[in-house]
C-alpha cells in the first residue's frame, strides 16, 4: 500500500493541483516578522490580521494537535480576458486583478482540498484534519514557502521558478507525522523590478510591503474614502493591483488555468 505522503501526492495532481507539499509547523521567524509589521501598523484597517494573536503563526494553537500543513497551489487567471496593459492604457475600462475574473476560488479549492482529505481518510482510516482557503488566520505564504512551493518575492507574493505568482494556495491542517519537504529557496537575486514598478511605492524595502500604500488594499479592503495623496496613482483601477507580478520575470513561465469549466472568465471584456 502506498504510503499516506504518496497517496497525497498522486491524489493532488489528479484533482487538478498544480504541485502539493507537506510543511512543518514552526513559523517563529515568520512569527517576528509578522508582529514587527503589525506594530508599524502597516496593516491599515485589517483588523483582523491583528485579531487572533498567534493563532496565526502556530498552527497547533488555531487546530489543536497539528502537526503537519498540506499546502497545495493551482494556477489562475482568466486566459479570454484582454491584457492588463490594453486595459489599463484604457481610460472607458476599469481594471480588475487577474485572479478576480473568474469563479470564486474559495468555493472551488475548498471543494477539491475536502475531496484530498476524503480520499485519503477512506485509504488509511480517520485522522484529525481541516482545510483552508483564505478563511482562517493561517501564514499560507510562509507554509507554503516550507512546502517547498515557493519562495516569497521581494513584493511578498510567492513565486516558482516555473510558474511565477499566478496562481492560488490551499492548506489542510493535519495531525498525521507526514514527511516533510524541503523548503524553497530565495531566487529575486538583484531584480528590483516590482519595487520600481509600483504606482504607490507601497513596497518600501524588498520583502516589506505597506499595506495602507497598496492599491490592492486601498481598492477592496479599506472601508473608508481612498486617501487623496492616492488617487493620481490608482489610474482606472478599480478592484486590486498586478503591476509588482506583470513585470516579474519570473512570470514568463506562468501559466493559464487551464480547466475553463472551472475558472471560467467572468469579465472577458475587463
Amino acid at each position: 500500500m502506498s504510503s499516506p505522503r504518496d497517496l497525497i501526492r498522486a491524489k493532488a495532481l489528479e484533482l487538478g493541483f498544480d504541485q502539493v507539499g507537506i510543511a512543518g509547523i514552526d513559523l517563529r521567524e515568520d512569527e517576528a516578522n509578522l508582529e514587527r509589521w503589525l506594530a508599524e501598523q502597516r496593516h491599515g484597517g485589517m483588523d483582523y490580521m491583528a485579531r487572533h494573536g498567534r493563532r496565526r503563526s502556530r498552527p497547533d494553537e488555531l487546530v489543536p494537535g497539528t502537526l503537519r500543513v498540506v499546502s497545495v497551489r493551482m494556477a489562475t487567471t482568466a486566459p479570454d480576458a484582454r491584457a492588463p496593459a490594453e486595459v489599463l492604457a484604457d481610460g472607458r475600462k476599469g481594471y480588475i486583478a487577474r485572479y478576480a475574473l473568474g469563479r470564486d476560488y474559495h468555493k472551488v479549492l475548498r471543494g477539491r482540498l475536502a475531496t484530498l482529505a476524503a480520499h485519503l481518510e477512506a485509504e488509511i482510516g480517520p485522522f484529525g484534519y481541516r482545510a483552508f482557503v483564505d478563511s482562517a488566520p493561517v501564514m499560507e505564504k510562509p507554509l507554503a514557502r516550507n512546502a517547498g512551493l515557493g519562495w516569497i518575492g521581494k513584493h511578498t507574493n510567492l513565486l516558482h521558478s516555473k510558474a511565477g505568482s499566478w496562481f492560488f494556495l490551499g492548506e489542510i491542517l493535519t495531525d498525521l507525522p507526514l514527511p516533510i519537504d524541503t523548503p524553497a529557496t530565495n531566487h529575486c537575486g538583484t531584480c528590483r523590478a516590482c519595487i520600481d514598478v509600483c504606482p504607490t511605492a507601497a513596497i518600501v524595502a524588498p520583502y516589506e510591503l505597506d499595506a495602507t500604500r497598496c492599491i490592492s488594499y486601498l481598492t477592496i479592503e479599506l472601508r473608508t474614502a481612498i486617501p487623496t495623496e492616492f488617487r493620481q496613482a490608482l489610474g482606472n483601477r478599480i478592484y486590486g493591483c498586478d503591476d509588482c507580478q506583470l513585470v516579474c520575470p519570473w512570470n514568463k513561465f506562468a501559466r493559464f488555468a487551464p480547466e475553463h469549466a472551472d475558472f471560467p472568465s467572468a469579465l472577458s471584456g475587463a
